[in-house]
């Protein structure tokens, strides 16, 4: 178990680190050869567009080898890197914007690929330990990625920028073979049906996938709802330059790493669903202490929030892993990472028009629609404690 962990949490650092870095850089290497910030914005778009189809791309996973299929989906990532090298002027910047799709189509075959191969790599009660590993090495990478992107893009160009971030894939490819997964018996065949169809009847049907996933979703799409909102209240509630925003982001990725490696232990304890629902509130929270006047109530929102999503993410993620039948595990992954992702996406530009109200109504706003879905999915499980110690407690005739 030790071996497999040390490498699924080295595959996440690398996997952080060379999105992290590649994505930024895309962005500057388009607005340095266009001028236009526009197009330089579009690069996001790329990355996230593939969550859509992520039910889809699932059900084709759910057809292959696991393994190999996550060894090729990174040789083929870094091969889109290289062709970076062939950039040189604004007529090739096509190029910038295959690498940001290639990225975000990678994103969802690894995610779900990671997902389904995790149980056989893992015993069933490590599962939630390192998913909370992974989160942090992630996140991890996250902090130092932008820099070291920044500094290598200023000194030597975005070629070297492309180099390193297609080793980061390279390397994980070397690792994934590494793997030590136990010999199980062959799944059933999958359904023929959509990807769309049979993920949604798996979350729909199985409350523990559905309620984790629902909480996820919800405190992902409320931390992209109030990204305006923030830099209103610290820009012009508080008057602080916006260079604070970065100690923000670094107090918020230093409460993320923490939350990760917490997350496994809180949920060798409790159930998944109070997991999430314990990361909601805390989202929830967060939201509301930078509503304070103060500039270090602030930061400590920022690493309230930060803890608070990796719990609700990594509930979500063992729960999958825990309550789907094998044999449509990619595709009930991948859609579940598109319901929790995909909201974002229009998350984003509600808050950006809600900041017109000012900087705190839609950290308030956000604040209570974690509280209702946090209230909401316990009530329901209460309700259905309630309902089976009722037909427990029904004696037989």
């Amino acid at each position: 178990m030790r071996r497999n962990t040390i490498l699924f949490v080295t595959i996440s650092a690398l996997s952080g680190f060379g999105s992290t870095t590649m994505s930024l850089v895309a962005s500057v290497w388009i607005l340095d050869l266009t001028g236009s910030t526009s197009l330089a914005a579009l690069t996001g778009l790329c990355i996230y567009a593939p969550q859509l189809a992520g039910p889809w791309l699932g059900g084709l996973l759910d057809r292959l080898p696991k393994r190999p299929t996550l060894v090729t989906t990174n040789l083929a990532l870094a091969a889109v890197l290289l062709s970076l090298l062939g950039v040189h002027a604004a007529e090739h910047t096509w190029l910038l914007f295959a690498v940001s799709l290639a990225y975000g189509v990678s994103y969802v075959l690894i995610d779900a690929g990671e997902t389904a191969l995790l149980p056989q790599a893992l015993p069933p009660d490590g599962l939630a330990a390192v998913n909370g590993w992974r989160s942090s090495a992630q996140e991890g990478a996250k902090l130092v990625a932008p820099m070291a992107g920044a500094g290598l893009y200023a000194w030597q160009g975005g070629h070297q920028v492309a180099v390193l971030s297609a080793a980061m894939p390279l390397l994980g490819a070397a690792l994934y073979t590494a793997l030590r997964l136990r010999h199980t018996r062959p799944a059933p065949p999958a359904p023929r049906r959509s990807g769309l169809r049979v993920g949604l009847a798996v979350l729909r049907t199985e409350p523990t996938i559905s309620r984790t996933v629902t909480l996820a979703a919800v405190a992902i799409a409320m931390s992209g709802f109030v990204t305006a909102a923030l830099y209103a209240v610290v820009t012009v509630d508080l008057r602080l330059p916006a260079t604070f925003l970065g100690i923000l982001l670094s107090a918020q990725g230093l409460g993320s790493i923490a939350g990760g490696l917490f997350a496994g232990r809180l949920l060798t304890r409790w159930r998944p669903v109070a997991v999430g629902v314990t990361g909601t509130v805390l989202v929830a929270a967060g939201c509301l202490a930078r509503c304070l006047p103060w500039p270090a109530a602030t930061v400590a929102a920022s690493v309230i929030t930060g803890i608070g999503l990796p719990w609700a993410l990594v509930a979500a993620v063992t729960a999958v892993q825990t309550h789907t039948p094998p044999a449509v595990l990619g595709r009930v992954a991948a859609t579940a990472n598109t319901v929790m992702f995909a909201p974002i996406a229009l998350a984003i530009p509600l808050g950006a028009a809600a900041v017109h109200l000012g900087g705190r109504p839609p950290l308030i706003i956000a604040a209570v629609i974690c509280l209702v879905a946090a209230a909401a999915v316990s009530r329901r499980r209460q309700t259905a404690k309630g309902e089976e110690n009722e037909l427990l407690a029904t004696p037989n005739i």
